[in-house]
């Protein structure tokens, strides 16, 4: 079996298109997606309702291509956090663009995954379920080529694990990686070196487990700048070579030093490329997920390619659009998008553009802006000669990519004319 089962995603195609998807035209009920997908329907004209969510074909593939690109430029490995998308047909384009396996936060995750046949998995997650854990065991006796990586960070969490998977009678040990924490007030991880040492102690006397290296999440220093994370990051690479020095990875194929967010991956990068030479070939294992989409809010100020602009940029690529379906005053307007369809836990969605209701013409959302959301409704703004009226389509831009994917189960893909190419299933 390759990275990913291409039988088992060309098989989304042959889903029927019906109630339970959002967006979709209603006259394409009993379709298969893939039939759908083959009209190359215009989105606005085709039948879609308001709201609906579209995701750029050009602009998909440009991050794509970029991020595959800037891992090879600087020597890392790539498993991208799919728990952005949670959307198999996206994880195939990442792996065909050259990702070394797919990263999960949580055992369902990983179940879907497999449901798709993809081969390496990083669980950037403590793992102590024992019913996760028989079937996590149970994936890795059926198929010898499955990899599976996850976190571990305190020796309890270790009993665990051993009590769990020789309950299961496992016969492959579970690779981990002992995290490190970012600092006190951060998220999980052991805190100190010391607490690390006790965690890499504990699983060398469990059968069931086997060290393969250190792991951490830069995104969560306090009071995050240039040098705080660097600063963390030379402390996860001390730490692997010091384990490495002790001998414990002995025996390991290879040495995994991972980390990773989409805010920080620059200093990755840097402080990845001081990592010496270990008694094993190092897979320095980057996880950034939400680049695929990438966002008009809280990761287009933080991208590290404003910083290093001579990397390239990556471009929003989600756009929903809604319609005005009501003009009160000179001052106020709302669409039938909100809270259900639109991510609003970091950023309001943005303004962009509009789509005549009468002409069909596409022009800047000048004088508009989103002031608030309701459950199905957006608070829209407009200023003095804003041209908003009832029956006109508007276009907004989007924060924070991991909170509008889960709000879709089927997704169009959309050229810049607006012909629908795709449609993308998500999982969550």
């Amino acid at each position: 079996m390759g990275p990913i089962s291409e039988e088992a995603v060309a098989g989304l195609a042959e889903t029927r298109v019906d109630h339970r998807f959002k967006g979709l035209p209603p006259d394409a009920e009993g379709l298969t997606v893939g039939e759908l997908a083959a009209q190359h329907r215009s989105l606005f004209t085709g039948g879609f309702t308001t709201p609906v969510l579209a995701l750029s074909a050009e602009r998909l593939e440009h991050n794509l291509a970029l991020l595959e690109t800037y891992t090879a430029r600087h020597g890392l490995d790539f498993a991208p956090h799919g728990k952005t998308s949670m959307a198999p047909q996206l994880f195939a384009r990442q792996l065909a663009h050259g990702a070394w396996g797919i990263t999960a936060a949580v055992p369902h995750q990983v179940r879907v995954y497999r449901a798709y046949g993809i081969q390496r998995i990083f669980l950037a997650n403590e793992v102590v379920d024992a019913a996760a854990l028989r079937w996590i065991a149970a994936e890795l006796d059926a198929d010898p080529d499955f990899r599976f990586v996850c976190y571990v960070d305190s020796v309890r969490g270790v009993e665990l694990m051993d009590e769990a998977l020789r309950a299961a009678g496992a016969s492959r040990p579970v690779e981990v990686v002992v995290e490190l924490g970012a600092g006190e007030g951060a998220r999980t991880g052991a805190r100190t070196e010391a607490d690390c040492t006790a965690v890499a102690d504990a699983v060398a006397a469990a059968g069931t487990l086997r060290l393969t290296g250190v792991a951490g999440y830069e995104g969560e220093v306090p009071d995050a700048d240039s040098e705080r994370v660097r600063a963390y990051l030379r402390r996860l690479v001390a730490l692997a070579a010091g384990f490495d020095a002790q001998g414990r990875f002995a025996g390991a194929g290879d040495i995994v030093i991972s980390a990773g967010g989409s805010a920080w991956f620059d200093a990755v990068a840097d402080v990845f490329e001081t990592i010496p030479e270990l008694s094993a070939p190092v897979v320095k294992l980057l996880r950034s997920g939400a680049y695929v989409s990438h966002d008009d809010g809280h990761y287009r100020h933080l991208t590290p390619f404003n910083r290093v602009p001579q990397e390239g940029a990556l471009e929003p690529a989600f756009r929903l659009w809604a319609q005005v379906v009501s003009r009160p005053t000179g001052e106020q307007a709302f669409v039938n998008a909100g809270k259900r369809d639109a991510a609003y836990d970091l950023d309001l969605p943005e303004a962009q553009v509009v789509r005549d209701g009468r002409t069909g013409e596409i022009r800047a959302a000048d004088g508009i802006a989103v002031a608030r959301l309701s459950d199905q409704h957006a608070w829209i703004t407009t200023g003095p000669g804003a041209d908003l009226e009832v029956g006109d389509w508007l276009g907004m831009g989007l924060s924070h990519p991991c909170t509008s994917f889960d709000k879709w189960q089927l997704i169009p893909v959309v050229t810049a004319d607006g012909t629908v190419t795709d449609l993308v299933r998500t999982f969550f």
